[in-house]
């Protein structure tokens, strides 16, 4: 009988109750950084909810936070057709709070700097610090959603689908669709410094999404020795669609034959993968690098020289 891999964990648990923390906290805070930071000065850092920005700007009537329910409820039906149940509850809960939360947020303070709060967090003269504060925020409620390993949905679903029939690696679709969304706010915002603006808080948004969830790297190389090979080769295939590579090795002390898995990631994956090697072999070892160049199918092409 083959073996299979399991995921989950029990209902209730310390972990249980950890991942729905981050998913609220993960959520409050991408709602704060637009209610605060980006939608009172136009910035439009790509997802559903820049769109909104462009769209709130056409449609003042019409908060940022309904405009991208309205744009996150048909893509995340759309994922369920394509992925089926990789998008699960909690995506579908930080979908859905985080427009509620920031039309709560909207209510409650205002969306005129000048009178936000008092006039106290009034950045209309240092749009800068703006960017810098909302990237910060955006970036770790992005990196609270993503250990949880579910999605804010939005673009990230557009990517995940370019990257699953384009075969492009997953932080390059996320740029260039995040890129069309701030295409769109300069087209209808007429302002040269929109997206330049909007490519601050996204680089800092994505650094701190970094940082938070593996130090700073892009891609991770993993060494992994392991009793249980053949789930983890089963994880590596059929869960996470990656291939590797065994390297034939013998133990130092025990001068034991063993098979070493090469295995190359993309940082959002990480997370996955570690707990559910954790799962599978607690006893495993496991070494995890930095790769700053990584090329071949799934990640970078090599150059062809002219």
């Amino acid at each position: 009988m083959p073996q299979t891999v399991i995921f989950s964990y029990k209902r209730f648990s310390l972990r249980w109750f950890k991942d729905w923390i981050y998913i609220i906290l993960g959520s409050a805070l991408i709602s704060a950084a637009f209610v605060l930071f980006i939608t009172p000065y136009n910035i439009v850092p790509g997802g559903v909810y820049g769109t909104g920005v462009v769209l709130h700007y056409l449609f003042p009537n019409i908060q940022v936070g309904t405009f991208g329910l309205m744009l996150d409820v048909p893509l995340l039906l759309t994922a369920f057709l394509i992925f089926g149940a990789k998008f699960g509850a909690k995506t579908i809960v930080s979908a859905l709070l985080i427009p509620f939360v920031m039309n709560l947020m909207t209510a409650f303070i205002g969306e005129d700097p000048v009178t936000m709060l008092g006039g106290s967090i009034n950045l209309s003269n240092d749009v800068l610090l703006s960017c810098i504060f909302g990237g910060v925020f955006l970036g770790l409620g992005m990196a609270l959603i993503l250990k949880t390993h579910a999605t804010s949905g939005g673009t990230d679903i557009i990517a995940m689908i370019v990257h699953k029939f384009a075969r492009l690696p997953i932080a390059r679709c996320i740029l260039i669709v995040d890129s069309c969304v701030v295409l769109l706010g300069l087209i209808v915002l007429k302002d040269w410094r929109i997206p330049l603006y909007s490519l601050i808080t996204i680089y800092v948004a994505t650094k701190v999404v970094d940082l938070v969830l593996d130090g700073g790297g892009n891609n991770k190389a993993l060494f992994i020795l392991s009793e249980k090979h053949e789930l983890i080769r089963t994880l590596v295939i059929e869960k996470l669609d990656r291939s590797g590579t065994y390297i034939h090795s013998t133990g130092m002390y025990s001068m034991e034959d063993k098979k070493m898995m090469f295995v190359v990631l993309d940082r959002n994956e990480l997370p996955v993968f570690q707990d559910a090697i954790k799962e599978i072999d607690p006893k495993a070892f496991m070494v995890v690098v930095n790769a700053h160049e990584i090329y071949g199918e799934g990640f970078k092409p090599f150059l062809e020289k002219k």
